[in-house]
């Protein structure tokens, strides 16, 4: 598949008053320093980068030297893809301020973003999904891929299936885009080239396969999936799926080769376990998950470190709320994560990073 140049619309994100107050709190919440709890022993020097609101999948360049992350904010009413600086200044919009985006994710000479966006199908923000069925996932079909500069120009459709096109992420040799896709049925994992051409299907069990990272070294994958095993739980999943829903109660995180062969179960604790990436030390995996209170309306999740052998489970925050979207820089000394904590409105969730203390 090739791809395919975009014009695009993008609307003002906020005054230039606003952007100087923002800019203001921001330097103000990081000359203070945030003390990490008592048992957060691998965290040192926290400082929150976002004020408000809805904050998350806030991932580095590969330099280290930027970070791409997804907002709701004034004047749009659902996720845009944003750039800001390590400090949380200078904040720039990416996508098209049309629609609902997800999953920035910068390439990895910095030249461009890879994204998921929903405005080729409305340029409104799509429906969310009555609760009525519990809690569920929306999985719109209107989702495809793109990639697009960091100023937010030269845009590139690299999907164009019928189908929820999303959760993408690059290797970091820069050939592959891992991404998952319902365009067989099923909540599959997929891979492409940068470009968009030679997408092959990588996983192939009934379940939710999703939000997966390639080692450091390009050889290896992590991941998310969900196997519902019983006949009633299947019956649920199916039926979700057809609704292009689905409900992400039970995950496990799993392993594999970057060419999908010896997948290997992690975890096995039955919780809600997902956002894995792995730590440059090459030995560990670390990911988000509710293990300690694996009600599915709860948010209290945390960091968690896990060999990859499933070996040696480590705790690794301990707010009340919600920490994940865990992320390192190349060097393993920074970590970056979406968390509740100091939260000024119940349900906001924002961006911190800290030193990383091994």
């Amino acid at each position: 598949m090739t791809t395919t140049a975009l014009r695009t619309v993008r609307l003002p994100l906020i005054t230039l008053a606003g952007a100087m107050a923002m800019l203001a709190t921001t330097l103000a919440g990081q000359s203070q320093g945030i003390q990490p709890h008592a048992k957060e022993a691998h965290l040192r020097n926290i400082r929150q980068l976002t004020f408000g609101g809805e904050n998350a999948e806030a991932y580095f360049s590969f330099d280290g030297r930027q970070i791409v992350f997804q907002s709701t904010r004034a004047p749009y009413t659902c996720d845009q893809i944003f750039t800001m600086n390590l400090d949380g200044s200078s904040v720039k919009m990416v996508s098209t301020g049309l629609g609902r985006t997800t999953c920035g994710y910068f390439t990895p000479d910095g030249g461009r973003i890879v994204y998921a966006s929903t405005h080729l199908g409305s340029p409104e923000c799509p429906p969310v999904p009555s609760r009525s069925l519990g809690y569920v996932w929306p999985l719109y079909r209107t989702f495809d891929i793109f990639s697009a500069r960091p100023d937010g120009s030269d845009l590139r459709r690299l999907t164009s299936a019928d189908a929820y096109d999303a959760e993408n992420t690059v290797s970091p040799d820069g050939k592959k885009i891992v991404f998952t896709s319902t365009r067989d049925g099923d909540l599959e994992l997929y891979e492409m080239n940068v470009d968009g051409t030679g997408q092959r299907r990588l996983t192939n069990a009934l379940g939710y396969d999703g939000g997966a990272f390639h080692s450091q070294d390009s050889q290896w994958i992590v991941w998310r999936a969900g196997r519902p095993s019983t006949p009633e739980e299947v019956a649920q999943y199916k039926d979700l799926i057809a609704r292009d829903l689905v409900m992400p109660n039970k995950l496990e995180i799993m392993l594999m080769r970057a060419d999908g062969t010896g997948q290997r179960q992690l975890t096995k604790n039955g919780a809600a376990n997902f956002a894995p990436y792995f730590h440059p030390n090459g030995r560990q995996i670390i990911f988000a998950s509710n293990v300690n209170n694996p009600n599915p309306r709860s948010p209290n999740f945390d960091l968690f470190l896990i060999n990859r052998d499933g070996t040696g489970l480590q705790q690794v925050t301990f707010d009340e709320g919600f920490d994940g979207f865990p992320m390192f820089t190349s060097d393993g000394r920074t970590l970056i994560w979406a968390s509740n904590r100091l939260a000024k409105t119940e349900g906001d969730t924002n961006v911190f990073i800290a030193d990383w203390v091994d």
